[in-house]
């Protein structure tokens, strides 16, 4: 498909973020990808001298479970449109005290507790292990920690992430057992979106919105999702002023690890690789070299 629409930065809508106000001169683009169709159209606008494109993770009018996401055609969408860097947002519970509902948070870690979700772009003989150590970009995450606090200064920094399947949210039994193991804020979508982008060589970090507790708290309410949209409703107006600071201050260049982040990570031997597994991925690895 031949693109003639260019954005700077990509971001992707969680539950109760459908639709991104503030944008100018908004164009809807219907993609296709090597991977599917993205969850929603692209949005694509401009705030300032900065290009957006903006996908709602789960759908208009939240069609999706977190498991249902076609995460990779999300992030290939965005790719495909020239962003370089990518902010996520999602609503999340907190696993300690004091993160508590109504607070951003911008986490530096993240563990995978899902099952069965497509992790990665490469497969089918084309094989790769890219290194996810930082699974969110160290500068763009402080960029954006420094757009949140122009507008709410109260944004907490770090925190690990765990994403669980859901829908379901947790038993009590878990929601303990994730505590014990020192774990911070807990989600459904983080994972694989934060891997996906890194194989994509995007600088990639998330904004959570607290909503809850989870089901640990002994004086708070269980979550549930009349809570959880409650609170997500407080903080979407605030979470898209952040964004808007961050536009406005955009910084395009990587200055980072992110956009070498597949250079040493190929492991099928150039000529064992398919012409239509190569042309799947062509978008990632052409400036490799890798068939030529």
């Amino acid at each position: 498909m031949e693109i003639h629409t260019t954005i700077e930065l990509g971001v992707i809508g969680g539950s109760g973020l459908y639709q991104f106000d503030g944008l100018e001169q908004i164009q809807q683009l219907e993609l296709t990808t090597p991977f599917g169709i993205p969850s929603s159209p692209v949005t694509v606008g401009s705030i300032g001298d900065i290009s957006v494109g903006f996908i709602a993770r789960h759908g208009l009018g939240h069609t999706l479970t977190p498991s249902e996401i076609n995460y990779r055609a999300n992030i290939y969408a965005l790719k495909m449109l020239g962003a370089r860097k990518v902010v996520s947002i999602s609503a999340c519970g907190s696993l300690r005290e004091d993160y508590a509902p109504g607070n951003l948070v911008v986490p530096n870690q993240l563990f995978d507790f899902t099952k069965g979700r497509k992790t990665s772009f490469f497969g089918e003989n084309f094989v790769a292990h890219i290194g996810v150590a930082e699974p969110f970009c160290p500068q763009f995450s402080k960029e954006v920690f420094s757009a949140i606090q122009s507008v709410e200064p109260s944004v907490k920094f770090g925190g690990t992430a765990i994403t669980i399947e859901g829908p379901r949210f947790s038993t009590k039994a878990e929601s303990q057992l994730y505590r014990m193991w020192g774990l911070d804020l807990i989600g459904m979508t983080t994972a694989p979106e934060a891997f996906l982008a890194k194989e994509a060589e995007l600088c990639y970090t998330v904004i959570f919105h607290v909503t809850d507790y989870d089901v640990w708290h002994q004086t708070e309410e269980p979550v549930s999702v009349e809570q959880v949209f409650q609170n997500i409703k407080k903080n979407v107006e605030l979470t898209q002023h952040a964004i808007k600071s961050l536009a406005e201050n955009f910084n395009p260049r990587q200055d980072c690890d992110c956009p070498h982040a597949l250079e040493h990570s190929f492991t099928t031997a150039k000529n064992a690789i398919p012409d239509e597994a190569y042309q799947r991925l062509k978008l990632f690895v052409d400036k490799y070299h890798i068939k030529t």
